[in-house]
């Protein structure tokens, strides 16, 4: 059950003042965006005084450890692939959300009431035992009107590294992560492209249920599963519907560069060598009452030193009436 008294804006600054982490607000506690800056700088979307995002509070007052990662909710950029022999979530053999992440420690350095640049510099290390050293940096503009806000955000992971890095021992791209509460009749969808452009991300004896209606595909994001789903490069939005809140996210990622190419983020073994398919936008649904919309950016051919990885992506949160069929 949700404790909606702690997801109220004041009462979860208040909850990061008494840990001891740092936050940055844009717009004010009735329409803006929390900036958790201690805590992988997530971003928590304020609407009418509410967290809209999922919020765990222990992780607020915690710390992830190697034993146990306290999933904070809300909004990450995080680096990827997750697996593969390319990711960054098994370089200690078993999967872990590295602490190249859950420690990086972000500062703002642009702001004004509605934007905000913030960054962080850590060293990541890929499956392989690689270390590349990055910039993490965040982009973020908001836009509040009456009933809705919109959060603009460019994405970025700069190689710092002084030598170049193919392909093939490395693959890195910004990955941005929006989490939610979920369950009974909350749902994701997104254009029907085809059947070949959208696919399983986890190998289970259970498919994915897709039901498509006309130039619409839908998924159900209910707690009743755990899975994964890709949709590919021709996909230009996914909607999240939370309908015991009224609530509609829509996500929008910009085309990446045309010397980039979409890359495969699969949670899987450190064992396999990554796939050909490249994912643009994704949707993660957990049998603990949580989802996520995501979106991925693209990587070179070869990264060079001080090459910057961006992703410009568009989140927009309504709250009225849900009208599921609505484009």
């Amino acid at each position: 059950m949700v404790d909606m008294e702690m997801k109220k804006s004041e009462n979860v600054l208040n909850a990061f003042r008494e840990s001891g982490k740092r936050t940055h607000l844009l717009g004010n506690l009735q329409t803006g965006v929390i900036i958790a800056l201690d805590m992988e700088g997530r971003l928590f979307t304020v609407l009418d005084g509410m967290v809209l995002n999922r919020l765990n509070h222990d992780a607020i007052i915690g710390q992830s450890t190697r034993a146990s990662y306290l999933n904070p909710g809300g909004d990450t950029l995080w680096p990827a692939p997750e697996g593969t022999a390319l990711g960054y979530q098994y370089s200690t053999g078993n999967w872990r959300v590295s602490p190249s992440v859950t420690s990086a420690r972000y500062m703002v350095i642009l702001s004004d009431e509605n934007n905000a640049v913030i960054v962080a510099e850590t060293d990541l290390v890929n499956n392989q035992g690689m270390g590349i050293p990055v910039l993490l940096k965040r982009e973020i503009n908001i836009e509040p009107v009456q009933g809705e806000i919109t959060v603009n955000a460019i994405e970025s992971i700069t190689y710092i590294g002084h030598k170049p890095l193919s392909r093939t021992e490395c693959l890195l791209s910004p990955w941005t992560l929006c989490q939610f509460d979920s369950g009974e009749g909350c749902e994701v969808i997104f254009p029907d492209t085809g059947h070949a452009s959208v696919w399983d991300l986890y190998d289970q004896e259970k498919e994915t249920e897709i039901l498509r209606q006309g130039e619409i595909s839908r998924v159900q994001t209910d707690g009743s599963q755990r899975f994964q789903i890709a949709l590919g490069t021709d996909a230009p939005w996914i909607e999240y519907h939370d309908p015991r809140n009224g609530l509609t996210v829509r996500r929008t990622a910009n085309p990446i560069a045309e010397d980039y190419s979409y890359i495969d983020i699969r949670d899987v073994s450190p064992g396999i060598m990554p796939d050909t398919r490249g994912v643009r936008y994704s949707i993660y649904s957990d049998t603990d009452n949580f989802m996520e919309i995501e979106a991925a950016g693209g990587c070179p051919e070869t990264i060079l030193p001080d090459t910057e990885l961006k992703l410009a992506v568009t989140t927009k949160y309504s709250k009225h009436s849900l009208v599921c069929n609505s484009l």
